[in-house]
């Protein structure tokens, strides 16, 4: 049997702000993701991607490097967070109370 005919193609992609990047690539059974972005020669358009701490997903949904790929599968690379989202609710929350924009003692609108 034909090993190429036991290849499947999935797709690597990373996005930022102004431009992303869309690689397909033909994998063997058992692939993992890391192993697909590796493979997909991601790192070369984007250096500064860490293949040790990247965050990785599959159609948004967060998994583990050694998650094993199954054909048609999208691994998408996460860039790191720039703000912590809690940080972020939290001053714009107290902004609002300051502004007058909210009850100071409900959080309801005003």
């Amino acid at each position: 049997m034909n090993l190429d005919q036991e290849n499947f193609a999935v797709e690597v992609i990373y996005a930022l702000p102004t431009q992303q990047k869309r690689i397909q690539i033909k994998v063997a059974p058992g692939t993992t993701c890391i192993e697909a972005v590796e493979l997909s020669g991601m790192k070369a358009y984007f250096p500064e991607i860490d293949l040790d701490s990247v965050k990785l997903g599959i159609f948004s949904r967060l998994v583990k490097h050694t998650e094993v790929l199954t054909p048609g599968q999208r691994v998408e690379i996460y860039r790191p967070l720039i703000a912590d989202p809690k940080d972020v609710r939290r001053r714009r929350a107290e902004k609002a109370k300051d502004e007058g924009r909210i009850n100071k003692k409900t959080g309801a609108k005003v």
